[in-house]
């Protein structure tokens, strides 16, 4: 009889809100050439010369003021999703891993080795595909059972933008936000990449905008747009910016917004940082009046739900 194993994977985050430890993150984070995708010898005296000697103190203060009494908060939620999981499949072994920072994906796939886990589901918990989050994570399963004597059946999630039970959720967050204010647009922020990523083949242009379609077709008629926010580097991003529109907005007679991160399951400095606080700061400073944020999941039973619907279904 085969013995079953999950596996949910999230990006990562520093050990502690400290130059050191984010130094440590981030060396891994943009070391991976998934993430950039520029020549090793151009980018690595870069990455090491420049980045890693200013940006980890930058970096480390903004993880200081959304740090909790327990942790990251992309942690907290992470572990809290792996914890609701393994509450639903008592007879799976389930587990978390991060793909930049402990408990790091080989580590976790040698637990479950050890274990004597035989059939094995790993989610990545990025509802849209991307060369630069979804792909590495299959990299680092790969290279683990590279030259293994025995391989369990694998079971790759490789996205779930348009999973019904998503979209409804998604749709369901908006709906009773309107209900409490009333709205002039919704915002629905992606995390950005590099242009460069859509035209060699990358599908995550093309995930965002018919997860965006599907939400607004249950949500019904009302203005919105899709914007892409934590632009890094030079390199051309997709556009419109998330920051850019927010500015403008308010300058267009667009003066209530209610936005929303469809590509994050967790809060994190992406979401708490730089949506709550930066952004609802262009937005209010030039002449918006009313900022609703919708939260990603985080720790609601609704996202262990779309989880196990994936499990059972794949």
């Amino acid at each position: 009889m085969s013995k079953k194993g999950i596996v949910i994977v999230n990006l990562g985050t520093p050990d502690k809100p400290e130059t050191k430890e984010v130094r440590t993150y981030l060396k891994r984070f943009l070391g991976d050439k998934r993430v950039i995708d520029t020549n090793r010898f151009i980018w690595l005296p870069v990455l090491h010369g420049i980045i890693l000697r200013t940006r980890p103190k930058k970096s480390a203060a903004l993880y200081q003021q959304v740090w909790q009494e327990s942790g990251s908060p992309l942690l907290i939620y992470t572990k809290s999703q792996a914890e609701q999981l393994q509450a639903r499949f008592p007879d799976y072994v389930v587990r978390y891993a991060m793909s930049y920072s402990q408990p790091l994906i080989p580590e976790v796939l040698k637990e479950m080795h050890d274990l004597g886990v035989t059939d094995l589901t790993i989610i990545p918990l990025y509802p849209q595909y991307s060369t630069t989050t979804t792909a590495p994570i299959f990299d680092e399963v790969a290279k683990f059972y590279l030259n293994a004597e025995a391989i369990p059946s694998l079971h790759f999630i490789q996205s779930f933008y348009d999973q019904p039970l998503y979209i409804d959720a998604l749709s369901e967050q908006i709906k009773q936000a309107l209900q409490a204010q009333p709205i002039d647009k919704i915002v629905f922020s992606y995390h950005g990449i590099p242009l460069s990523y859509i035209e060699k083949g990358d599908p995550y242009l093309d995930h965002c905008q018919k997860t965006t379609q599907a939400v607004m077709e249950r949500v019904g008629d009302i203005s919105f747009i899709s914007t892409f926010q934590s632009k890094f580097g030079p390199a051309e991003w997709l556009t419109p910016a998330t920051d850019q529109t927010l500015k403008e907005l308010p300058k267009q007679g667009v003066k209530n917004i209610l936005i929303l991160t469809p590509g994050f399951v967790s809060d994190c400095l992406e979401t708490i940082e730089e949506i709550e606080k930066e952004n609802y700061g262009y937005f209010m400073e030039n002449g918006g009046e009313h900022f609703h944020y919708i939260h990603p999941f985080n720790a609601d039973p609704i996202f262990v739900d779309i989880l196990e619907q994936l499990i059972n279904t794949n």
